[in-house]
């Protein structure tokens, strides 16, 4: 997550999807703080459908 984008509200709940074991107030932390790392370690696929769906949410993403 570089970026969270105009859309907050819509980029807590897509890190939320992402990371379920956050909490709201972690969740919006998390976004606040970005450039963040979301996911680590997992499958180009569902790296990829995490960059849309953050996309989607209005979020600037890199992949690396």
């Amino acid at each position: 997550l570089k970026d969270a984008g105009s859309n907050k509200i819509g980029a807590i709940k897509a890190v939320r999807v992402l990371k379920p074991e956050l909490g709201l107030g972690e969740a919006k932390t998390f976004v606040e703080s970005a450039p963040k790392t979301v996911l680590e370690g997992v499958k180009k696929e569902v790296a990829e459908q995490a960059k849309k769906d953050l996309e989607a949410a209005g979020c600037v993403v890199e992949m690396k």
